[in-house]
């Protein structure tokens, strides 16, 4: 049986910074983020605790590929891609920690 996974992208309150990533449970690995459980990661140093982008697929395998082809592209696709859901780049955690 394989197992469903998701990408998503998290930015700080500036929008300066983006980060991708993926994970088999989004809602876990958002709380993680925004609680900087590891502080010594990209997103803790960097204050990113908004997450205004997601895609989900139904294998883990499928959401690495995914984001390993997002995270080439310029930050101009990257904001274009974010544009399509979520045009204000509200935080979207409370919507996905109800998963």
């Amino acid at each position: 049986m394989e197992k469903g996974g998701a990408i998503y992208i998290m930015t700080n309150k500036n929008k300066t910074t983006l980060y991708i990533g993926v994970s088999s449970n989004l809602p876990a690995r958002l709380w993680e983020h925004i609680h900087q459980v590891y502080p010594k990661s990209f997103t803790a140093r960097y204050n990113l605790s908004y997450c205004i982008y997601y895609e989900s697929y139904f294998s883990i395998e499928e959401a690495i590929l995914r984001e390993k082809e997002i995270k080439k592209w310029r930050r101009e696709k990257k904001e274009a891609l974010i544009n399509t859901l979520n045009p204000e780049w509200n935080d979207l955690y409370e919507v996905i920690k109800e998963w």
